[in-house]
């Protein structure tokens, strides 16, 4: 679209381009639908593990919540023994600044996910490799 001066106007938000800093879904509502479509694909153990926890989406993780330095989560598994019901967060900006393509963007929250849970129930990275799992 051009403006009155005959310069192209620029949108705030082209979704043709990709950012610099990774792959970003166009809106939440997207994220959602991508972290459905990859949680679908996990092995059926884990996902019958799943059933009952909560799953949600933050923007942002908390700042080094583990005290390790400069680590960032990707994807946080919170077991709540007194409140029942687990809850599981992956956080879509570091989950988005890593990937840069949709494709890439699934996988790594497929991924993420895979490794919180397997971890959470004291498997660890051989034994995902183990299981075929990865």
């Amino acid at each position: 679209m051009d403006d009155r001066h005959a310069r192209q106007r620029l949108r705030t938000a082209d979704v043709r381009r990709r950012p610099i800093d990774g792959f970003r879904t166009t809106d939440t509502a997207r994220f959602d639908r991508l972290v459905d479509d990859a949680l679908r694909t996990l092995p059926t153990p884990l996902l019958d593990q799943l059933r009952g926890v909560v799953i949600q989406v933050a923007d942002i993780p908390p700042p080094d919540p583990f005290g390790h330095g400069d680590e960032v989560l990707l994807v946080r598994y919170e077991p709540e023994p007194h409140a029942g019901s687990d809850r599981l967060t992956l956080y879509r900006r570091p989950l988005e600044s890593r990937a840069r393509s949709k494709g890439e963007l699934t996988a790594l929250v497929r991924e993420a996910v895979l490794h919180e849970v397997a971890h959470h129930l004291g498997i660890d990275d051989d034994g995902i490799e183990d299981l075929g799992w990865s």
